[in-house]
């Protein structure tokens, strides 16, 4: 359900009011069914939907216009407040995330879908993650993941996340670029692309310019394509390309995904794709993609935006990054 003070419950509740969701899967929300009764009526769908409290995921009806809600509790709604940060919602918000890993971990569930937490509400309460990512690596034991960012026929996947630049830049070594080309590939290929065509990001201006404006493309991004390519994994250029062209080509179909290697160098270009606001009329009109975790032992999406305290309680977010989510966790939950 994601933070309670912030815009998941009612971005839930939008996404299963639409009948096509119910076509693809399964679902139900880990959250308060407190919250989540308060998000149909935000959104005037008291007369549409209905919500189905229950303890055990064996208690789920998955019907249309009935939301399952596995009930943990945890809010007092006359505490909570709309964008506000509050360490009961960021504990809330916390135990919604480990108790979907538990079920995913013990195949009661085919894949969790994750909408956005706060990470200083989390941290108030207690629990020291920088974001979902290394929530699940964690909890599931897994020492070799990566994020992805999609949006359409656009993916990312990065070598570092939440580091400052200066540590993003040292953590540029072989291994490391290896591994993420490797998950990258992996991850095409559960999406039903068979062969994947896959691009690697330069980290200094011009990829390096020959050793010019830096050596890492030279001393330990190379080294990591050549390997790669003797392991078959195809990779069109077979060196590093400079960030400032790269994703135009992935854009023009030269790529499936692109390995990046920091946080903003692929953050930037997906949502600039999948973010769209209307100046004229003071909105979004879209805020879409999705952010899955690689190299997890089960599936793991997320929308790709943070909690809209801003929009929070006002029934106007949109829900289609979690709609794209839920069908990118569809498709890899058949594809396992």
């Amino acid at each position: 359900m994601g933070d309670p003070a912030g815009n998941g419950p009612e971005l839930s509740v939008k996404a299963l009011a639409k009948s096509e969701v119910y076509q693809q899967c399964k679902p139900f929300i880990i959250g308060d069914a407190s919250c989540i009764e308060e998000a149909i009526g935000i959104l005037q769908l008291e007369n549409e939907l209905k919500v189905n409290s229950f303890n055990d995921v064996k208690q789920a009806k998955y019907e249309y216009g009935v939301i399952d809600v596995l009930d943990m509790n945890l809010v007092d709604m006359s505490k909570k407040e709309f964008g506000k940060v509050q360490a009961m919602c960021g504990e809330a918000a916390f135990q919604y995330v480990t108790k979907a890993i538990e079920l995913a971990v013990n195949e009661e569930i085919d894949g969790t879908v994750t909408n956005a937490l706060n990470k200083e509400a989390m941290n108030l309460a207690g629990h020291h993650y920088s974001g979902h990512t290394e929530i699940y690596a964690d909890y599931t034991n897994t020492k070799s993941y990566s994020m992805m960012l999609a949006h359409d026929s656009m993916r990312v996947a990065h070598v570092s996340t939440h580091v400052s630049l200066r540590e993003a830049c040292d953590r540029v070594k072989k291994d490391r670029v290896l591994e993420v080309i490797r998950l990258a590939d992996e991850a095409c290929k559960k999406l039903g692309i068979e062969k994947p065509k896959i691009g690697v990001a330069g980290l200094n201006p011009h990829a390096g310019e020959n050793g010019l404006f830096g050596r890492e493309e030279i001393e330990e991004i190379q080294p990591a394509i050549e390997q790669a390519m003797k392991e078959g994994i195809i990779i069109p250029d077979e060196q590093s390309v400079p960030s400032d062209t790269i994703f135009s080509k992935m854009a023009g179909g030269w790529y499936d995904i692109v390995v990046v290697m920091y946080h903003d160098q692929g953050h930037i270009p997906i949502k600039l794709k999948g973010f769209v606001f209307n100046k004229e009329l003071n909105k979004w009109d879209a805020v879409s993609g999705i952010n899955i975790t690689l190299g997890l032992p089960i599936v793991r999406v997320s929308v790709d935006h943070g909690t809209g305290f801003d929009q929070a309680g006002k029934g106007t977010a949109s829900p289609v990054s979690l709609l794209n989510a839920i069908e990118y966790a569809t498709l890899y939950a058949n594809n396992r």
